[in-house]
């Protein structure tokens, strides 16, 4: 079984499940979310411009090159539905993490932390932020638009502002890249341990005896 993960394109918005195909909480002000005709043109059209304007914004987890997870992200000012959260705005260097989500199938599998490894890969590479944040559901109530807190906290944030129903949840880059490197070197570590260690570095071979010769 193969696992990887790509950056998001506008041809995996629809392997997005329901209702998060159609969901504009976080694209849209409420004001305009309730005058859009077609919520799916409207996702495609915001997908769009973060990506002209910004940049890659998403990752999706492929196994055996079937999409079966998905995250999205951005900067705070292409996400106009954050401003609604009592714990906004998000920090001046951070960008906000809006979408997370496995398949049930594939959950518990490591494949979350592997997005937010992607996702941080990225931003790290890009330069320029500091952080991602993302506002978290303590209950981690199913059909809410909102990343549950359980799970931010088993991929590496921190809760940043605490609020009884809307934490505002931080994971600084910096601790991903150490975390990265410590794992990159654990890894490295048990390889040359199972490796065997080339001719010169075993010493001379020993000298045969007498008594080994004669056993011969």
């Amino acid at each position: 079984m193969s696992r990887k993960i790509v950056r998001l394109t506008l041809d995996h918005l629809d392997m997005f499940r329901a209702p998060c195909r159609t969901c504009l909480f976080w694209e849209l002000d409420p004001v305009r979310r309730e005058r859009v005709e077609d919520a799916a043109a409207e996702k495609d059209a915001w997908v769009s411009e973060v990506l002209r304007e910004w940049g890659s914004c998403g990752r999706v987890a492929l196994v055996d090159d079937r999409p079966v997870g998905y995250l999205v992200y951005a900067p705070e000012a292409f996400v106009p539905g954050a401003a609604g959260f009592p714990t906004a705005p998000i920090s001046p260097d951070a960008v906000l993490l809006t979408m997370a989500y496995v398949e049930p199938a594939y959950r518990g599998g490591g494949l979350g932390r592997m997005l937010v490894q992607g996702m941080a890969r990225d931003l790290i590479r890009r330069g320029g932020v500091g952080a991602v944040e993302a506002f978290g559901d303590p209950r981690g109530r199913a059909g809410r638009c909102v990343v549950p807190v359980d799970f931010l906290g088993g991929v590496g944030f921190k809760t940043h502002r605490p609020h009884p129903t809307s934490p505002r949840m931080r994971m600084d880059l910096r601790t991903a890249v150490t975390w990265r490197d410590e794992v990159e070197a654990a890894i490295e570590r048990l390889v040359g341990a199972m490796r065997p260690a080339p001719k010169s570095a075993r010493g001379p071979a020993p000298k045969a005896t007498r008594a080994s010769r004669g056993a011969r």
